[in-house]
């Protein structure tokens, strides 16, 4: 075991997405509130999360990405209700995504205290991105954790593969990542719907569709 009694390795855990272990869930939230980070897929790509109120977490997360702390990362969030919290959802903004929720989309809002005290982009804009996938295995870890995630996706050149024509499946991340990554939830086959449709929604009168992906909008 490492430090804050994480392991040094990856450990995968082979789920069921429809049907996942409440106790592995349990176990990679355990890792999340330790400052760790979990990979999982969502509906567009293999991720890292991290429990945003982690300090150890973001800082790993941004280590992993190696982006400056100026950078913004996509929250996942299961429910509109929850979003509230960390996200200024007024009554136009939830009547244009109540029926698009969950699915392929990042939505941009304005910030609420609680998250720009967190992380330093949203404290710098004031701004923040919500996902909401519809991915039932990140639907349960979000639930089961209590609170929303902080995530990134995985990319190739962060695994140091060449090939982009390469699929990323649990044993790859498991390989190049393990220092880094502390759990890997693998649900076996995923077919991913392509990368988001991103819309701002900073001025919920006027909408923005700022990335055309695979959701429809509007």
């Amino acid at each position: 075991m490492g430090r804050d009694g994480l392991p040094y390795c990856a450990m995968i855990k082979y789920v069921i997405e429809q049907n996942p272990d409440d106790r592995i869930l349990k176990a990679a939230s355990d890792i999340l509130a330790k400052g760790g980070l979990v990979s999982l897929p969502t509906d567009t790509n293999w991720v890292a999360v991290a429990d945003p109120f982690s300090k150890a977490g973001v800082e790993k997360l941004y280590k992993l990405k190696k982006e400056e702390p100026k950078k913004h990362f996509s929250v996942l969030c299961d429910t509109i209700s929850r979003a509230t919290d960390f996200a200024l959802i007024g009554d136009n903004a939830f009547r244009l995504i109540r029926g698009k929720v969950p699915g392929n989309y990042t939505f941009i809002f304005n910030a609420q205290k609680l998250i720009t005290k967190a992380l330093k982009a949203s404290k710098r804009d004031h701004q923040i991105g919500v996902r909401f996938p519809p991915s039932n295995l990140a639907q349960k870890l979000i639930e089961t954790h209590g609170q929303l995630l902080l995530s990134t996706n995985l990319t190739h050149e962060m695994m140091g593969i060449a090939d982009k024509e390469i699929d990323i499946y649990g044993f790859l991340i498991d390989d190049s990542l393990s220092h880094m990554i502390d759990m890997v939830l693998d649900p076996g086959e995923i077919e991913f719907a392509g990368g988001s449709t991103i819309v701002s929604l900073v001025d919920e009168t006027d909408p923005v569709l700022l990335r055309e992906g695979a959701g429809e909008w509007p």
